[in-house]
């Protein structure tokens, strides 16, 4: 990985003021059910590709499989969609998430400069504060999103919440 193309946002946890919940484990789902939660959380190949890899990932680490969420879905579209027009990672707002789409916690994962979405995985579990995000138990849905730019570079973003 090539810094010049593997560009990670700093990552974002924000909790309400319930607290922090210990962590728990539970059994993940079977494949087939990622397959679907992957359809309702993801806009494309490249976005359901990261979909089932961080779920991979979770069962790695014996972490529950994510739910797609449809409007943290279109939250994470919104936000790849304003960092690719920027050309710049930044992070939205997340109180707005957490009152749009009414979820407790709220995280979010940027990225720009993978070629796939197994890549994009890859590199944020690479980094400590984007890995916590993917394994975090305070998160049960999930939505993420890739838009590709004119110069052919994919800007994803990856947004996590609980009910």
């Amino acid at each position: 990985m090539t810094p010049r193309l593997r560009r990670l946002g700093a990552s974002l946890l924000l909790a309400t003021s319930l607290g922090i919940a210990a962590p728990a484990q539970a059994t993940p789902d079977t494949t087939s059910a990622s397959v679907t939660r992957a359809q309702v959380g993801a806009t494309n190949a490249y976005s359901r590709s990261a979909f089932t890899h961080t779920n991979r990932a979770r069962a790695e680490h014996e972490r529950p499989a994510l739910r797609g969420n449809a409007c943290l879905r279109r939250a994470a579209q919104r936000q790849a969609e304003q960092i690719a027009r920027a050309q710049a990672l930044s992070h939205q707002d997340l109180g707005r998430i957490q009152r749009d789409c009414g979820v407790g916690w709220v995280g979010e994962n940027v990225a720009a400069g993978y070629a796939t979405g197994r890549d994009v995985v890859a590199g944020w579990m690479g980094s400590t504060g984007h890995r916590d995000n993917i394994l975090s138990t305070n998160y049960n849905r999930m939505g993420i999103a890739a838009v590709k730019d004119d110069n052919g570079t994919w800007w994803a973003a990856q947004v996590f919440g609980s009910r």
